[in-house]
């Protein structure tokens, strides 16, 4: 019981230190959240000439150069693993009159990155990978070429095959560098961060459903600094919901978490689970809305669900699955082709608790019970199963353990001691 914070959330924390860099005068942001990500970030742009103060781990200056302002690197832009930094490196490089190169580490020379790269080069950016025979895959490193003297990036109108908000920040990002407008279609509308923002900040976009339109001819860029605290982190908040509705008597606050339409699907799987939960709205932090989340422990009741609200649900899936484990009756979810792994991985852990759960190719059902069995669940690794696990070992009628979950730190680094101050009792064992 009591009133609690999660992390800021990772993808707004991205594009708000971005669009500082982009803007005019000096853009202050805190409730950033830890991580390698942000890191790569910073030191990228740091690299292209962009002051970035963050003396303070939480709350950074950024010293905005305007789109004009960026200048050559001296050295190769390290994007660490992340997916997200090296596909915005890429958009804000492609349209320089300088040269640059993109490089990565391990995890992140293993992905295909030609999702965005391809669209890259059809607007006009010069887009080098290696040669690798046999292997068609776009990798780093990647070599920006610089574009000549007096040309810009060409218009694009492009049609997604999947909707990718990390492509779709891509394209929007680089279309500031173009001659005329970038046009996105997406066969459905995939987390909106990046548009909201720029529409904030003043710049020449509209939204129509799943159709994004951005025009920079004629805009009056760069926009001006601004302040922003992040909110916090939808998926994160999720797990401190479903503890709530697993443990008798419970009543939690999770304050100041984005409620973005397009990344809060788990609320409505909550809803359609009966759980005890209230949104208290606040208003925006830079087209960003934010809410307190209210949750308690009610009467959860078994739904069937599948689809739009799975995929806004993102990586609090597992928690949704925990309050299913506690629901009366029989919950059937219908999986996607990306959820299916994460789904198995989690009805494991269901399973080690007594839940009856079964899981196929087209989705799991879980026959839901409110006694819980003491288990030992393997993670995998996988931070989103911990969760889900540590979630149900509150409701267990013995102790519980949890291995192979030290990921957790990286994806919520103070899980345990929000737990601990909510009343759960934990102890972390050494390696």
């Amino acid at each position: 019981m009591g009133s609690v914070p999660v992390p800021g959330d990772t993808e707004i924390a991205l594009r708000a230190v971005v669009f500082g860099a982009l803007g005019q005068g000096t853009t202050h942001v805190a409730g950033l959240p830890r991580g390698d990500t942000l890191a790569a970030l910073a030191r990228g742009l740091r690299a292209l000439g962009v002051r970035v103060d963050d003396a303070s781990p939480s709350a950074w200056a950024i010293e905005g150069v305007g789109a004009r302002g960026l200048r050559a690197p001296a050295t190769d832009l390290d994007c660490g693993n992340s997916i997200a930094v090296a596909g915005i490196l890429c958009a804000l490089l492609a349209g320089q009159p300088f040269g640059s190169r993109v490089t990565g580490g391990e995890a992140l020379g293993r992905a295909d990155l030609a999702s965005f790269v391809a669209p890259l080069r059809l607007r006009g950016g010069i887009v080098i990978a290696p040669a690798r025979p046999g292997d068609a895959a776009v990798r780093v490193p990647l070599s920006l070429g610089a574009l000549p003297e007096g040309r810009a990036l060409s218009p694009l109108e492009h049609a997604s095959e999947l909707a990718d908000a990390g492509v779709k920040t891509a394209l929007l990002l680089s279309g500031l560098w173009a001659e005329g407008p970038t046009i996105l279609r997406e066969p459905s509308v995939s987390a909106d961060h990046t548009e909201r923002m720029l529409a904030a900040l003043g710049a020449p976009i509209r939204s129509t459903g799943s159709v994004i339109r951005l025009d920079p001819v004629g805009s009056a860029a760069p926009w001006p600094a601004f302040r922003m605290t992040v909110p916090g982190d939808p998926s994160a908040a999720a797990y401190l919901v479903a503890a709530a509705q697993v443990v008798t008597g419970s009543r939690v606050t999770v304050r100041a978490v984005a409620t973005n339409p397009t990344r809060s699907g788990f609320l409505d799987l909550a809803r359609d689970l009966g759980a005890g939960l209230a949104v208290e709205a606040h208003g925006e932090e830079v087209g960003e809305p934010v809410a307190d989340l209210h949750a308690w422990c009610a009467e959860p009741r078994a739904a069937t669900f599948g689809g739009e609200p799975l995929e806004r649900a993102g990586d609090a899936l597992p928690a949704a699955c925990a309050i299913a484990a506690v629901a009366a009756g029989t919950t059937r979810i219908r999986a996607s082709d990306d959820a299916g792994e994460t789904l198995a991985a989690t009805a494991a852990a269901l399973r080690a608790f007594d839940v009856e759960c079964v899981a196929g190719p087209d989705g799991v059902s879980i026959r839901g019970r409110r006694a819980l069995a003491p288990a030992d669940v393997d993670a995998g690794g996988d931070a989103r199963v911990a969760m889900a696990a540590c979630v149900l070992a509150l409701a267990a009628a013995g102790p519980s353990r949890i291995r192979d979950a030290g990921s957790i730190a990286a994806r919520f680094p103070k899980f345990v001691a929000t737990l601990r101050a909510l009343g759960a009792r934990i102890e972390v064992e050494g390696p």
